[in-house]
């Protein structure tokens, strides 16, 4: 079977459980190359659960969550992989974008360093290319190339994000993983970075998962979406589908309220 078929990320039966707490329960479901899965569902509902153990941050209960490798092809993050190896996952093949960007920033490294430190996890050693790269990728995220040598906390918030997203994608990651991505923005910062993020995501070919409680977010970048409450996938489908014609009254719920405000 070709492997551009096969699913890039592979869910089955998870179950996280905090005591007598649901975080996520009986979860199952396929990433594949090139899509954009987007998360949606109220603050509890079990949505950043679930991202934090497809990220290999949290272990979950029970289930098993496969990542089809470049080289070894299906391998089991937690039952086939050494913490190691997921570390280096997140180096190189995977990225995370934080709601918060200082928490995926170096704020004591200039902006040039933050990108260029990605390089070097890869392999990268020539520093003339390193710095050319790193200013490459500012312009790309809209940030001036001289900023190249200014330290992130004296960027503005938007301009953090901006910078956290070129970190994360100039090693042309296949899978990224982002929380929140625009959460804390204002409307017009937000609106800007949605468009950044559509334009990159298309030209980079990238599998993501997004995990966002802005149903405008969801349905400008993912193709698919699913709905979560109380730990569960209460709806799933393409993004167009569950959002114009949801069947679940949860659903209903929301996408009327977005409608009413």
């Amino acid at each position: 079977m070709n492997t551009i078929l096969q699913p890039l990320l592979k869910v089955e039966n998870l179950s996280m459980m905090y005591g007598d707490r649901v975080g996520c329960q009986n979860i199952s479901f396929d990433l594949r190359p090139g899509e954009v899965l987007g998360i949606v569902g109220e603050s509890g509902s079990g949505k950043s659960t679930l991202l934090n153990c497809m990220s290999a941050q949290l272990k979950p209960t029970k289930g098993a969550i496969s990542y089809n490798t470049r080289h070894d092809g299906n391998r089991d993050l937690f039952t086939e992989m050494t913490e190691p190896e997921r570390r280096f996952l997140m180096r190189t093949d995977w990225a995370f974008v934080h709601q918060n960007p200082r928490d995926g920033l170096r704020m004591g490294v200039s902006a040039g360093a933050n990108i260029g430190e990605r390089l070097m996890a890869v392999g990268w050693r020539h520093y003339g290319n390193i710095r050319n790269t790193s200013q490459d990728w500012l312009s790309k995220v809209e940030i001036s190339e001289e900023r190249l040598d200014d330290l992130p906390s004296t960027f503005s918030g938007g301009m953090q994000q901006r910078l956290q997203i070129a970190r994360n994608l100039v090693t042309e990651p296949r899978l990224v993983f982002m929380d929140e991505p625009t959460g804390g923005l204002d409307v017009s910062v937000q609106a800007k970075l949605l468009d950044l993020l559509r334009g990159l995501v298309q030209n980079l070919g990238l599998s993501v998962v997004i995990v966002t409680h802005d149903l405008a977010v969801a349905r400008l970048l993912s193709h698919r979406l699913m709905v979560m409450q109380n730990g569960r996938v209460i709806e799933n489908g393409l993004t167009d589908q569950v959002l114009d014609d949801p069947q679940h009254p949860y659903t209903q719920l929301l996408v009327s309220s977005i409608l009413q405000c």
